[in-house]
C-alpha cells in the first residue's frame, strides 16, 4: 500500500516562507502535506512529474466579489485560473448577507452597478436559498467549490438589514441600531465570519449605487465603524478591509489607523498605487505603512501591482461616478443614457468637472486615466470615425475642434453606446513597483475578481506579478513573491496553516513552468459568453501552469478544469 496519496516528484520548492528555493520531493496524504524531500515515487499512488517546475503553496486572494459566482463558478475564475487556491469574499462592504427576500432583486441591482456584474446572471445563477448571514456561511460550506473561502460580515447589507434602506441612506444609526448591529456581527463571527468590510467614498462615491445616490456605507460616520471596530476588539479575532477616499487623504489615513488602534485587528488598506511620474505618490503611502507599524497599529496595504487594463463602452462603465455629471449621464436605461449624453447642459457640467479636477489634482477622473488618452478601439463601422480606430479621444476631439468629454460621448451615441475605449499600455514602472513590495507592510493585487465583469481582468495579478516583476524586471526574487502571494496574506486574513508548504499543512499546491508562464491575452483579455442568463464577460487566462491543488486535489491541470471540488468554507480561518 502507498505511503501517500500523491506526489510531486522532481520539482523545486519555494515554500512561502522566503527559505531559499530547493530541490524536494512533496508526499501528500489526507490532503495534508505528509512529507518533504526523502521520498520514493513508488512511496505515491498517484505521482505528478514537476521535473523544471516551480513547487509553491496556492495563491491567497484577499479582495474578491465571487459572493455571486461561486455559486455557479465553483473555480472562482478568473482567480482558479491563475493559481489561486483560496479568496476572501465580502469586500468593500457589498455581499448578499443578511437580505430579506423581498430585497434580493435590490441587492442584485446594487452590485450590477456598484462592481458592475451582470444582473441577468445574478437572477438566473443565485441560489439564494439563506437569509441571514449565518445561513449565507451554510450555503457557502454546502455548495461545490474548487477553492477554499472566507467571508467576511459586509457592512451595506448589515445596515440595510437593521435600519432599512432609505434611512441608512438619509440619517445615521441610532445607539439601538448600533447596538443591534454589533450583536449581529458578533452573530457573524461566531459563525466563522473572518472580520468585517467597508467602502468609503463619499456623497459622490465612484462606485456608486444603481441608481446614482452613494451607498450606504459611502456616507456612513466614523462612530458606527468604529463601534464594528470595537466588536474584533473584544473577540481579539477577524480583520478590517476598508477603501476609503473622502476628498482629505490625511483625515482618511488617520482614521484608518484609529481603526487598528480600535480594533486592535489587522486593517487591509486599499490601495497602494504607483504613478510613474510621481515617486512621491507610492512611497508617501510606504512610509504611513510603516508608521502605523511602528505604533502597533497593524494595517496592511493592498498594492495595485497589474497591468491589465481597462476596456470599456459607456453602456457598462461605471468608474467615473465620483464626477455627479458622468454619474446622471450613466444611469437610467439605453434610452435615457443617449438622452442625458446628448444635453448641452449635462455635458457642460462633466466638461467643468473634469476641468476642475485637472486643476485640483493634475487627472482627469481617479480611476481610467485622462479622457484624451484613452484609445478607440471599436465604433460599429461608422465610415467617419474609422479613421480613429487605434487613435486617442484627444486625436479625434482635435480633428474635430472638440473638447475630449464631446468627442467621446459624440462616439458613443453614434454607436449606440457600443463604441469601445480602452486604457494605453503605459509605464506601469517596474522600479516603483519594486520598491512597494520592499516594504514589510504591502501584499500584491488588488484582484476584483468577480467585479467589473465586462471591463476588468484584475484576477490574473497572480500570473503578471511573476512574469513581470519576478522573471523580466527581477525586480522581486522568487522567494519573496511566493511569500507575498501567500504567506503574507494568508497571515494578515487570519488563514490558519495555509500560504505555505510545510510538513501538516493543508495541502494548496500550484505547480508551473516559469519560463513559459503567460497571461493570454495580454492588456485587455478577450470576450468569452459563459455567464446564465446569456452574459458576457471579459477573461484572461493562463499559460505554464502544470497543475493547481485545492486540499492535496488535483483542480486544474494544464490550465483545465477536473471537475474536482475539494475546497471548504474556512471559518475562523480554519478548515
Amino acid at each position: 500500500m502507498a505511503e501517500f496519496d500523491l506526489v510531486i516528484k522532481g520539482g523545486t520548492v519555494v515554500d512561502g516562507t522566503r527559505v531559499p528555493k530547493y530541490a524536494a520531493d512533496v508526499g501528500i496524504k489526507d490532503g495534508k502535506i505528509a512529507q518533504i524531500g526523502g521520498i520514493r515515487s513508488s512511496d505515491g499512488a498517484e505521482v505528478l512529474d514537476a521535473s523544471g517546475q516551480i513547487v509553491a503553496p496556492g495563491f491567497v486572494d484577499l479582495h474578491t466579489h465571487y459572493d455571486a459566482q461561486i455559486q455557479w463558478d465553483p473555480y472562482c475564475t478568473i482567480s482558479g485560473w491563475h493559481g489561486v487556491t483560496s479568496v476572501v469574499l465580502g469586500n468593500c462592504g457589498f455581499g448578499f448577507a443578511p437580505v430579506r427576500e423581498e430585497e434580493r432583486d435590490r441587492a442584485m441591482l446594487t452590485m450590477s452597478r456598484t462592481e458592475a456584474i451582470p444582473f441577468e446572471s445574478m437572477k438566473e445563477g443565485m441560489i439564494w436559498d439563506w437569509v441571514t448571514f449565518p445561513e449565507w456561511l451554510d450555503t457557502l460550506d454546502r455548495i461545490p467549490k474548487g477553492v477554499n473561502t472566507l467571508s467576511y460580515m459586509p457592512l451595506a447589507p448589515l445596515m440595510i438589514w437593521t435600519m432599512g434602506l432609505e434611512a441608512a441612506k438619509n440619517r445615521r444609526a441610532t445607539d439601538g441600531e448600533i447596538t443591534e448591529m454589533q450583536r449581529l456581527l458578533d452573530e457573524a463571527m461566531d459563525a466563522g465570519a473572518c472580520g468585517w468590510s467597508t467602502q468609503r467614498l463619499g456623497e459622490h462615491s465612484v462606485q456608486a449605487d444603481y441608481d446614482g445616490t452613494p451607498m450606504v456605507t459611502d456616507i456612513m460616520s466614523d462612530n458606527e465603524c468604529l463601534a464594528m471596530a470595537e466588536v474584533l476588539r473584544k473577540r481579539d479575532e477577524g480583520f478590517i478591509q476598508i477603501t476609503q477616499f473622502t476628498g482629505d487623504i490625511k483625515a482618511d489615513l488617520a482614521f484608518q489607523a484609529k481603526l487598528a488602534a480600535t480594533s486592535g485587528r489587522p486593517v487591509l488598506h486599499n490601495v497602494v498605487a504607483v504613478r510613474a511620474d510621481r515617486a512621491d505618490v507610492h512611497r508617501k503611502r510606504l512610509k504611513w505603512l510603516a508608521d502605523c507599524n511602528a505604533r502597533g497599529e497593524r494595517v496592511f496595504g493592498q498594492g495595485v501591482t497589474m497591468r491589465a487594463g481597462f476596456a470599456f463602452t459607456l453602456e457598462e462603465w461605471n468608474l467615473y461616478d465620483s464626477s455627479p455629471s458622468w454619474n446622471y449621464a450613466t444611469t437610467g436605461e439605453r434610452a435615457e443614457k443617449l438622452q442625458k449624453m446628448a444635453d448641452p447642459e449635462v455635458r457642460a457640467g462633466i466638461r467643468d468637472e473634469i476641468d476642475d479636477a485637472v486643476k485640483k489634482l493634475g487627472q482627469t477622473q481617479a480611476i481610467g486615466g485622462p479622457i484624451e488618452e484613452l484609445l478607440i478601439q471599436h465604433v460599429e463601422h461608422l465610415e467617419e470615425y474609422e479613421p480613429f480606430v487605434g487613435k486617442t479621444v484627444g486625436d479625434l476631439a482635435k480633428a474635430n475642434g472638440q473638447h475630449a468629454v464631446d468627442a467621446m460621448l459624440d462616439l458613443a451615441i453614434a454607436t449606440d453606446l457600443k463604441a469601445e475605449f480602452i486604457t494605453p499600455d503605459t509605464d506601469m514602472s517596474a522600479d516603483f513597483q519594486g520598491e512597494v513590495m520592499e516594504s514589510p507592510y504591502t501584499i500584491p493585487g488588488v484582484s476584483d475578481g468577480g467585479a467589473h465583469t465586462k471591463f476588468f481582468t484584475g484576477g490574473s495579478y497572480t500570473t503578471d506579478f511573476l512574469c513581470w516583476l519576478v522573471r523580466d524586471e527581477e525586480k522581486v526574487t522568487l522567494e519573496e513573491a511566493h511569500y507575498r502571494l501567500s504567506q503574507l496574506p494568508a497571515h494578515a486574513a487570519g488563514f490558519k496553516d495555509r500560504g505555505v508548504l510545510r510538513e501538516g499543512a493543508p495541502a494548496d499546491v500550484v505547480v508551473y513552468d516559469l519560463e513559459k508562464l503567460k497571461v493570454v491575452p495580454e492588456w485587455t483579455g478577450e470576450i468569452v459568453h459563459d455567464f446564465p442568463g446569456g452574459e458576457w464577460r471579459r477573461v484572461q487566462r493562463a499559460e505554464g501552469y502544470r497543475w493547481t491543488l485545492v486540499n492535496g486535489e488535483v483542480t486544474f491541470e494544464n490550465g483545465q478544469e477536473t471537475g474536482a471540488t475539494p475546497g471548504r468554507l474556512l471559518r475562523h480561518g480554519r478548515g
